[in-house]
């Protein structure tokens, strides 16, 4: 009961107010990163059919969704999509001094988490709804393909 008020009056008057604008500072770095994971996932998935394409081979394609199946595990390909996330080490050094937030790193790192957790669920929905071994006919399988990518784009 003695806390509460000056409390309750400390974060209305010096943290409330900035709580909107911090928000949308730190989500610019955020958003930017798992836009970047949805345009890596669009980006080979595009791959794998312009592969198919051009060789129509059913083993390759196979091969290649196998691979897609590990780009959430790939710290080569998903470089682009964390970088984006650590404009956030500077955004947060504004906040560490102002509003003592600490574990910095540790946000990062969960936002990064969580965007190769999109990048997991993304691609084995892909694999659950388009499975290669169940198409029969060739000539739709790339357009199989850019259906089921769009699906779990959407």
């Amino acid at each position: 009961a003695t806390v509460s008020e000056p409390a309750q009056k400390c974060c209305t008057e010096n943290i409330q107010p900035f709580l909107t604008s911090i928000l949308e500072e730190l989500m610019g770095p955020v958003s930017s990163g798992f836009a970047e994971v949805r345009s890596l996932f669009d980006k080979e998935v595009n791959e794998i059919i312009q592969d198919f394409q051009k060789t129509n081979d059913m083993t390759k394609l196979k091969e290649n969704v196998t691979q897609l199946m590990n780009l959430p595990f790939s710290s080569v390909k998903m470089e682009l999509c964390y970088l984006k996330v650590n404009l956030l080490q500077e955004l947060l050094q504004d906040l560490k001094s102002r509003f003592k937030v600490y574990h910095i790193d540790f946000v990062i790192q969960r936002t990064q988490n969580f965007m190769q957790e999109l990048m997991e669920n993304a691609v084995y929905t892909f694999e659950q709804l388009f499975s290669p071994s169940r198409q029969a006919d060739s000539a739709k399988v790339a357009t199989t393909i850019e259906k089921v990518k769009l699906r779990v784009l959407k």
